[in-house]
């Protein structure tokens, strides 16, 4: 039987042995061997299973997605322009995939743009809905990162990383903290005015039954003629969303969350502190290796000259003192001593002098806690939206406060990991004294009548000598270079400092070191290729452009 010659025959003859599956097993596996119409049927019996089989593990492994996974890559890659509960530059991401075909939303992510091109009517729209504004294409993103993506945008827990005790909560609080997030937290906040009211204890203010009607339909019910409605109309100029698609159930859920607000967590975390480390605890210069060097250098001379100019050794006590009187009363020796200390001296005056004005790792107290982790890392600002003039002028440009407002004006508290010795009411007074520089009124969400902007006085970290010339754009624009190539890893500082030590030395090392690639820039393609030429190289370097004439930087 051909069937039974397949790999599979073992398998199938215990199907077919077993009594319970198949009675007279051994008359219907005989009768097999001859009845060509048995044997089509096992056929596709085993075709069919193997497909089935197939396609069970396919949907398995694509249903496999890693939440945690999934968090990382939307808070690396999307976290920039989205948010899951409400919009920020890009609409809010929670419950996407029940809006769009997964297939889609995976051709969307890695290639929006090329979508677009392609004419697909439902990624026009998106774009036409979100004020034409670009999306970034992701084509680095695998097809199971943007699944675990996804699977982050429903809104499932992820396990956190540090141990938290919570309060045990109502299942009705916890559903009406996600309907919360979804429906409210645009305009509202718990505790704080936004656009409209907190909600925290609002139960407390107005029934029950009012509220529902409230939440469900205001428009329906100020129209009633309530004056209750009509009242709270006033609160703000824009006017509520109705929202009649939440259910009664909905509604319960959520005057239960006002009620209770947000469980207290106890984060068990692990404060370190780390010492101040001395601006200048290491030698520079190799002064101690080339001071021993010329110390043993000088007992060797002195050795030498001793044993040539004394007269006789008698014993090894005179022999001693012979060389003390030596080393005292020959003028040679004497004139090399006094050299060797005069050389010494002026070795060590030297070097000291070198060490000024030299500030690696000068970390002043600013007027205000501005983490650039918490900025650059965690929030994916780039740094060129604060210092935006980095890429066009000299110098990259402290931020006004209007620049902090354009975000602050939103966001008056201070939701984040701590870090250093800070509590959260000590970082929400950190924002409060940006309100304060500008005159923002936070409760009103509007700027003070007549009141006075002061100045906030950052302290100045990197700064050279007004001798040395040094021009952002020329680095930034022309070369490429990164931001983190001076200034280190700013997006892992919380309190910034000087990374490098910013001395002539240290640019003239990258100068001969760094490549610079200017063939796709006219202005320099001629001299570029020339260089390249006489060189032999494909690149040339900063140094060979002319990074080592003095009149670069001093003129």
């Amino acid at each position: 039987m051909v069937l039974l010659s397949n790999p599979l025959k073992n398998d199938l003859s215990h199907i077919f042995l077993n009594e319970n599956i198949v009675p007279n097993k051994k008359k219907i596996f005989f009768l097999s061997m001859k009845s060509v119409k048995l044997h089509s049927q096992l056929s596709r019996l085993v075709v069919n299973s193997l497909v089935f089989l197939l396609l069970f593990s396919l949907n398995l492994s694509a249903q496999e997605a890693d939440v945690a996974n999934g968090e990382k890559i939307f808070k690396s890659t999307c976290a920039a322009c989205h948010k899951l509960d409400k919009k920020l530059v890009g609409p809010a991401l929670k419950g996407i995939t029940d809006k769009r075909e997964q297939e889609w939303l995976i051709s969307w992510i890695k290639d929006s743009p090329g979508m677009i091109k392609s004419g697909d009517k439902l990624a026009i729209q998106v774009f036409e809905e979100n004020n034409k504004l670009p999306m970034i294409a992701n084509p680095q993103l695998s097809d199971q990162d943007i699944i675990d993506v996804l699977e982050y945008t429903k809104g499932e827990p992820v396990a956190q990383k540090t141990a938290v005790a919570v309060q045990e909560v109502d299942p009705g609080v916890a559903r009406g903290k996600e309907l919360f997030k979804t429906n409210c937290a645009a305009c509202h906040k718990m505790e704080g005015k936004l656009l409209g009211p907190e909600l925290f204890k609002i139960g407390d203010k107005y029934e029950a039954e009012w509220l529902k009607l409230w939440i469900k339909d205001n428009n329906a019910l100020i129209a009633t003629g309530d004056k209750l409605a009509k009242k709270a109309s006033e609160y703000s100029a824009i006017a509520m969303t109705p929202f009649p698609q939440l259910s009664d159930e909905d509604l319960n859920d959520l005057l239960k969350y006002f009620e209770v607000g947000d469980a207290k967590e106890v984060a068990v975390t692990a404060v370190t502190s780390s010492k101040d480390e001395e601006i200048f605890n290491k030698p520079g210069f190799g002064v101690l290796p080339t001071l021993g060097v010329t110390i043993l250098a000088f007992l060797l001379l002195w050795l030498i000259v001793t044993a040539t100019t004394a007269k006789k050794v008698v014993e090894d006590e005179e022999s001693t003192g012979s060389m003390l009187k030596t080393l005292i009363f020959n003028p040679f020796l004497r004139f090399l001593a006094i050299l060797f200390f005069l050389l010494l001296g002026a070795w060590l005056l030297f070097g000291w002098l070198m060490q000024i004005d030299v500030n690696e790792g000068y970390q002043p107290i600013q007027p205000i806690a501005f983490s650039h982790a918490v900025h650059a890392g965690d929030n994916k600002i780039d740094c060129q939206y604060c210092h935006s003039s980095a890429k066009n002028s000299k110098t990259s440009g402290i931020p006004s406060a209007n620049v902090c407002m354009n975000c602050h004006k939103s966001i008056t508290e201070y939701n984040g990991e701590l870090f250093g010795d800070y509590t959260k009411e000590d970082l929400d007074n950190e924002i409060q004294k940006i309100y304060d520089a500008v005159g923002w009124d936070k409760d009103n969400l509007q700027y003070k009548e007549g009141a006075v902007e002061k100045p906030i006085e950052w302290i100045r970290i990197h700064n050279l000598a007004d001798f040395a010339y040094y021009n952002h754009s020329q680095h930034v624009t022309v070369a490429g270079v990164e931001c983190q190539t001076c200034h280190g890893p700013v997006e892992e500082m919380h309190d910034m400092y000087q990374f490098s030590p910013l001395t002539m030395d240290w640019c003239i090392t990258c100068h001969r070191e760094t490549e610079v690639d200017l063939t796709e820039s006219g202005y320099y393609k001629n001299i570029h290729d020339q260089l390249a030429k006489q060189y032999g190289v494909e690149k040339v370097t900063a140094a060979q452009m002319g990074g080592l004439e003095c009149g670069k930087c001093h003129y």
